[in-house]
């Protein structure tokens, strides 16, 4: 599907209430108020803010507080309410961060399981049902994420709860006013039997999180050096969950400098179930994290995994997927008593499916399985590969633009991405 997308970006620079000079002190914070316009979700207004509180500045650029709101709203329905608490402080030697969120999504996209197992055709959605791949998917997401280390070595600890709420449904075509044509690849799923019907409809996720982490990283927003691994289970017990299930993710970050303001940084991830419980289809997309950036975190395909493919365009039991990139800071400034610089990043992403979600096609007509569905061959990437424009203020408030090609058709054209800080 061709999706045109214009985004205006309007940065409003405030000066912080106790700084002045380059070692930032007391409060200080950024906002971006953005304007943006996509064809299948109209026009976007809103406001992101981040306040920061430096202490007496001896930490700098590291923060002692930070405090996260964002409103941002679709006129045809689409939005996006959070806010995010992180701080070393609030617990003293314990890094606490809280997130509560609530994104709704009238257009969420739906391609199927199991990557090239199931056809992506972008000639058929143009010219027939422009709603073909697409679904309602609301989210609200409470979670505590809390983080420590074994005394003064770089080993820690990572614990957490999260809870989901998720109601999923057909795309209402009419709350939108867009002509819908036959029906949705996410209604024949349910026809064929591929989602079960007794969640189909979304359901409650209660996450308890455990792990170990190894964390030598220079600095949190753009790290010139260090590594950053983290080894954690995720599970969904049985006792308060309708689905119990438990995941594990390794996740390897790291981070090397080449020279005074360029930098090269790589990030592997590696996520599978563990035992044979079913994971419920609506689970499936989630991304372990320890330290979730995004207002989102799932995938593959998208602007948080995979850059420049579709938006959940791999979806499978177990995933892979990797991160490169190329960092330059290539003009650093003060302006109104403000530490400025401005960067680019060249990256390479792609992902891959090493464990297929079982799909029983017996109630699959032929001629539907000729259409919709291929031979599965494990070890296929999703390739893509792009570059980006970043605005850093105060070091660690980073404006964010990224635009991604993909490598092959099956998994789009290109994407193009506005927000905030760098993708790890």
């Amino acid at each position: 599907m061709k999706r045109i997308l214009i985004t205006f970006c309007i940065v409003l620079f405030v000066t912080s209430v106790f700084s002045e000079q380059k070692i930032k002190k007391g409060f200080g914070f950024g906002a971006l108020p953005a304007i943006s316009y996509d064809s299948d979700l109209g026009f976007q207004y809103g406001a992101l803010v981040n306040l920061y509180h430096y202490g007496d500045g001896s930490n700098y650029p590291k923060y002692n507080h930070s405090a996260y709101f964002e409103l941002s709203t679709y006129t045809k329905g689409t939005t996006i309410a959070r806010f995010r608490y992180d701080s070393e402080h609030l617990i003293p030697k314990i890094r606490s961060t809280i997130d509560i969120s609530y994104v709704t999504d009238n257009m969420s996209d739906f391609y199927g399981f199991n990557g090239y197992q199931s056809i992506y055709s972008p000639d058929s959605v143009s010219r027939s049902n422009h709603l073909f791949y697409k679904n309602e998917r609301n989210m609200f997401r409470a979670k505590a994420d809390f983080q420590g280390y074994f005394g003064k070595s770089k080993l820690g600890w990572v614990a957490g709860y999260s809870f989901y709420h998720f109601a999923m449904d057909t795309v209402n075509n009419s709350k939108l006013g867009i002509l819908k044509t036959g029906e949705t690849l996410f209604e024949k799923y349910k026809t064929w039997g591929l989602i079960n019907s007794d969640e189909a409809a979304g359901g409650n996720l209660n996450y308890f999180k455990a792990g170990l982490k190894y964390d030598s990283r220079d600095q949190l927003a753009c790290p010139m050096k260090g590594i950053f691994t983290e080894a954690v289970v995720q599970t969904a017990p049985g006792l308060i969950n309708k689905y119990p299930h438990t995941k594990f993710a390794l996740i390897h970050r790291q981070y090397f400098t080449l020279a005074k303001d360029l930098s090269f940084a790589y990030r592997l991830d590696y996520q599978t179930s563990i035992g044979n419980n079913h994971v419920p289809y609506f689970a499936q997309p989630l991304l372990i994290t320890s330290y979730l950036i995004a207002a989102t975190n799932q995938g593959l395909g998208g602007k948080s995994s995979v850059r420049g493919i579709l938006r959940n365009r791999i979806i499978g039991d177990a995933v892979g997927f990797g991160n490169f990139e190329l960092r330059y800071k290539f003009l650093r400034f003060e302006w109104l008593n403000q530490n400025f610089y401005l960067g680019t990043n060249v990256f390479f992403d792609s992902g891959v499916i090493l464990k297929p979600i079982e799909m029983n096609l017996a109630n699959v007509p032929n001629t539907d399985k000729a259409k919709y569905f291929g031979n599965y061959a494990s070890g296929m990437f999703h390739s893509a590969a792009g570059i980006g424009l970043k605005v850093g203020w105060n070091e660690n408030f980073i404006i964010s633009v990224d635009f991604g090609k993909a490598f092959d058709k099956q998994d789009g054209n290109t994407g193009f991405y506005i927000g905030l800080n760098y993708l790890f």
